[in-house]
């Protein structure tokens, strides 16, 4: 899999090679002007040598006859290798005196005061004034490559370690320069319906404060649009209630009072308006679950809001003496979340699952530091049942009443609480039932 493209890898990574680059450069014009600098230093050596060599062996030749002192430097013990040899000629050319490791035959080189060179060797000649004796000392060109590559490897070398020190030094200085881009991104990342805190612009460079700014000013036109909505959402189950409930009461009034003909036609009219009343509310519901409420700036212990919603519906007919809940001492459960919404959240579960399990049947309601979990007596639901009972408008297969929207007002919920909606049937530990687990 592909890595997302990360500002950091990429700087550290241009950054590096640039560096990198610079350095092999600049190593490579230094190893040039260093075999520059060593040639000038090599030729100075072996000029100097041969210069003072020259009256030294002049003064030598002159006490011994010339098979003497071509014979006698060859009898000294050879121990180490020599860097520098020499040969010294007659006028005819002939070798009268050599330095230990010099070859045998007479240097590839014109007695003539100066520099030559061949392919092994660089020669420096120096002679008499009279011009009776040359001196030629010797310099193979092997011993300065070897010192080139030396010199060269002795740079090559610490480059070599410092690069992988340079990037983690790139890495920690780009990271603490961008610190406040990843801060600032945190920051945008957590707004949403719940979190509308503005960013906090007075630690940030001023290069991102204009971006900060900019999300402040979107946060308030969104929070603007939020809070106008949740006013209309709540009007309008207000508006909506009063009529729908005056309808139902005239109705039931008119039902006890119709002829026995006529009581069948207005049960209809009063189931009806029970089921539009019921309608309505799942409406408003699902409004104000689109309208983004589930989340708060602000911890809440849920637990509270749990027996408040277990003591209302423990008192209407449907759910009298049916609901049992499981919780252990002490309990709670404290997270960003509203407790309207989680009221909502839990109203729904709890309806459902009294709706639709046998009449007087219990229902356990398990309470726990992430979540709860509501447990009915229904029959078993196959899992393509269960897949579709979180859309829409979507029933399983039940005669009770209901408008198919409980299920998906509490999985709307449940996302924007970053939790998780599970359906399962039969039950956890259980041969049948129904089981809805929310887990924050």
């Amino acid at each position: 899999m592909f890595q997302k493209p990360s500002m950091t890898r990429k700087l550290v990574v241009a950054i590096t090679s640039v560096v990198a680059v610079f350095w092999l450069v600049a190593m490579g014009f230094g190893i040039l002007i260093m075999q520059d600098e060593f040639s000038e230093i090599f030729d100075s050596g072996i000029q100097e040598t041969a210069e003072r060599l020259l009256p030294i062996v002049i003064d030598d030749l002159a006490g011994r006859d010339a098979g003497d002192a071509l014979r006698r430097p060859a009898e000294k013990a050879a121990s180490n290798r020599e860097y520098l040899v020499y040969q010294v000629r007659g006028r005819d050319g002939q070798i009268l005196l050599k330095s230990r490791d010099a070859p045998a035959e007479p240097f590839p080189a014109p007695l003539e005061v100066g520099f030559s060179q061949n392919d092994t060797h660089r020669i420096y000649t120096a002679g008499t004034a009279d011009g009776s004796f040359y001196i030629q000392v010797a310099d193979s060109l092997d011993n300065r490559r070897e010192a080139a590559i030396e010199g060269g490897m002795a740079l090559f070398f610490p480059i070599l370690a410092l690069i992988p020190a340079s990037i983690i030094a790139i890495i920690l200085v780009v990271r603490m320069t961008l610190s406040p881009i990843e801060g600032l991104r945190d920051d945008i990342g957590t707004k949403d319906g719940g979190n509308m805190v503005p960013v906090d612009e007075a630690g940030l460079p001023v290069e991102l404060r204009p971006i900060a700014r900019s999300v402040n000013l979107l946060l308030d036109r969104l929070r603007a649009v939020l809070e106008s909505e949740r006013e209309f959402t709540a009007n309008s189950a207000h508006e909506l209630r009063t009529p729908i409930a005056g309808a139902l009461a005239q109705t039931q009034r008119l039902l006890a009072e119709v002829p026995p003909s006529l009581s069948a036609r207005v049960g209809q009219i009063e189931r009806s308006l029970q089921h539009l009343g019921r309608l309505a509310e799942k409406l408003l519901q699902m409004s104000r679950a689109e309208a983004g409420i589930g989340v708060s700036d602000e911890k809440t212990d849920l637990f509270p809001v749990l027996q408040v919603v277990i003591e209302d519906i423990g008192r209407s007919a449907l759910g009298a003496g049916r609901i049992v809940l499981h919780a252990p001492d002490g309990a709670r459960l404290e997270r960003q979340i509203r407790p309207d919404a989680f009221a909502i959240v839990v109203r729904n579960l709890l309806e459902n699952a009294l709706v639709h399990s046998p009449p007087g049947s219990g229902v356990d309601v398990y309470f726990g530091s992430d979540g709860i979990r509501v447990v009915n007596e229904s029959a078993v639901l196959d899992q393509p049942t269960l897949a579709g009972l979180t859309r829409r408008f979507t029933r399983g297969p039940t005669q009770a009443a209901g408008s198919g929207l409980g299920l998906s007002i509490v999985k709307r919920f449940v996302e924007q609480m970053n939790g998780s909606l599970a359906l399962q049937s039969p039950a956890t530990g259980r041969l049948g039932g129904f089981e809805a687990a929310v887990r924050l």
